[in-house]
């Protein structure tokens, strides 16, 4: 008789994808909006258009990676703080602890008889009740260390690759009005593919993660072009 073999598969790169959608999504929208605002101007010429494209992009990728490094920095700090004042609560005020235990343990209906023998365990066994407090009572999960510069570095790497895709046209057509509707083009295929790709990571319906991100990064593209051609 042959035992099945059961693998589960989870999806534990959420963050990484995260910023990953930040960068990406950013990238493509802003950078689109700058060349076609400047497409009809009538003295932007496509070196010029590249050119501010580029600049964009740079400055661009440099403040969003410095956001996200910001932010996972915030975090982290933000969990030790938490963590230091629940070791201190456990020494302080451990019945109240105690209390703050039950009621999650009573929430999952368990029973005070159950839940005493995990008390005690906690008792003596102060990191694994601190560490439960965090994630039970505060939602915290301890960040990784190397984080920060992780997420700023994904932020900004995807916000240079989804800029580079509405500017290429510009480097190849010398025509601004031509190389506006590729840039058009190619950006609404970048926005599809990015929703496919991101829904086959994350779980949900390709399909659909492609037609909700290319609808929405198009909304915003076509705002921020709007906006960008009404102060050309």
């Amino acid at each position: 008789m042959h035992q099945l073999i059961h693998i589960e598969r989870h999806f534990t790169a959420s963050e990484a994808v995260r910023d990953v959608v930040i960068g990406m999504s950013d990238g493509l929208t802003v950078p689109f909006a700058l060349a076609a605002g400047l497409s009809g101007s009538a003295v932007a010429t496509t070196a010029i258009i590249v050119t501010a494209g580029l600049a964009e992009v740079a400055a661009g990728s440099i403040a969003m990676g410095l956001g996200g490094y910001l932010a996972a920095r915030s975090d982290a700090e933000h969990f030790a703080s938490e963590k230091l004042r629940e070791e201190r609560e456990v020494q302080a005020v451990p019945d109240v602890e105690e209390l703050e235990v039950a009621a999650v343990f009573q929430h999952y209906g368990l029973t005070d008889a159950e839940i005493a023998p995990i008390l005690r365990a906690f008792r003596n066994n102060h990191p694994a009740w601190i560490d439960f407090m965090m994630r039970f009572e505060l939602g915290l999960e301890e960040p990784d260390p190397g984080r920060a510069l992780w997420s700023a570095l994904t932020i900004a790497g995807a916000y240079i690759a989804g800029g580079l895709i509405p500017l290429s046209p510009y480097m190849v057509i010398s025509s601004t009005q031509s190389a506006l509707l590729v840039s058009i083009a190619v950006t609404l295929v970048a926005l599809l593919a990015f929703g496919y790709v991101k829904g086959r990571f994350t779980g949900t319906r390709p399909w659909r993660s492609a037609a909700q991100t290319m609808l929405i990064g198009g909304v915003a593209a076509t705002a921020a072009f709007l906006i960008a051609r009404v102060f050309s």
